[in-house]
């Protein structure tokens, strides 16, 4: 069969081409390049209010997910549209890039068209590149435990979140786990963020110890949901909402409410049936920018663990040493603990 041809499209007041409309990009579910990129047409709303004005990486599969896949952190000065907004970010190693900071739908539409299927934002606006305005609290499933236990993890960071004043935003992964995103000030650094997420993980952590762990380590995590506050290191990044997953089904980190969680089903949420569910339900994180939170009492909870003999905890392992990080070494291979 002939290929499709190139298409130009109007959207937001900019000209976007599609090329090779009918490649593959799902070819299991069968959905093409066209497929991905209407789905992200037709979520615009949704997916605009995670993205909008964030740095933002692209996870590309130019030739489909069963082919090569790479994150594109830096665009090009060259050969892309002269609307395409950027915003410098920084490294752990204070390196710099460009990324793309989708200032409306088409920019969304661009990298579709440039083979993006997954979206991960920064936690930060491009005003403020340094401070984080949003607290990602990310439940990640260990081996013995399943999408019902990560859920019942939410519900206790939900019960957390409701003592201190706070209204978290949760969305399925895409996958098994679970992500809540609450707005904060930008008023801090990426290192008290950091601090506020362990402090909050931990007060989740001591209320079912049996179940939750912050434990790094993954010898020491058991069957315990871990709540990820490596997260919200500087440069780790998550899918945002309404974005695709790069998986066979073509699942879709999706926002849901709190009493939806209860009973969802997370590969339910695919390319097919949530435009759908966002034009005949809305958008559960419509809210999300109402509020700001105040990180203080979080920045409090920190020292008191610090008094309690809980300091920092470890970095990824492609994160600059940190100062009063403690060693990053597997708990079964540190000489000292066997001494």
């Amino acid at each position: 069969m002939p290929k499709a041809a190139a298409e130009e499209h109007e959207i937001a007041g900019h000209t976007v081409r599609l090329s090779s409309p009918d490649k593959m990009i799902f070819p299991q579910r069968g959905f093409t390049k066209r497929d991905v990129f209407e789905y992200y047409l037709a979520v615009g709303d949704g997916i605009l209010r995670a993205l909008r004005d964030r740095p933002t990486t692209l996870q590309r599969f130019p030739d489909g997910i069963e082919g090569e896949m790479f994150f594109q952190k830096r665009i090009p000065t060259r050969g892309v549209p002269d609307w395409i907004r950027t915003a410098q970010i920084k490294f752990p190693s204070m390196r710099t890039a460009d990324e793309l900071s989708p200032a409306d739908l088409a920019h969304v539409a661009w990298a579709a068209q440039m083979g993006t299927v997954v979206f991960h934002p920064w936690p930060v606006r491009a005003a403020a590149p340094d401070e984080p305005d949003e607290l990602r609290i990310d439940l990640d499933p260990q081996p013995g435990t399943g999408f019902t236990d990560v859920v019942a993890t939410a519900g206790v960071v939900r019960e957390v979140l409701a003592d201190l004043g706070w209204t978290g935003y949760p969305k399925t992964s895409g996958g098994r786990g679970v992500h809540v995103y609450v707005r904060i000030e930008p008023r801090w650094s990426f290192i008290d963020v950091r601090r506020a997420a362990i402090a909050l993980a931990r007060e989740v952590e001591r209320r079912n110890p049996a179940g939750i762990t912050t434990s790094w380590w993954k010898e020491e995590r058991g069957e315990r949901v871990f709540l990820d506050y490596n997260q919200m290191a500087r440069d780790r990044t998550i899918a945002c909402a309404y974005s695709l997953r790069a998986n066979a089904r073509a699942t879709v980190s999706t926002p849901v409410t709190w009493a939806e969680l209860t009973d969802a089903e997370p590969d339910d949420f695919d390319l097919k049936t949530v435009p759908a569910r966002l034009a005949r339900d809305g958008d559960p994180h419509s809210g999300i920018d109402d509020v700001a939170h105040d990180l203080t009492p979080l920045l409090e909870w920190v020292e008191r663990d610090e008094r309690d003999g809980l300091g920092d905890l470890p970095y990824p392992p492609d994160h600059p040493k940190m100062p009063g990080e403690p060693k990053r070494v597997q708990p079964s291979k540190d000489r000292d603990l066997k001494r």
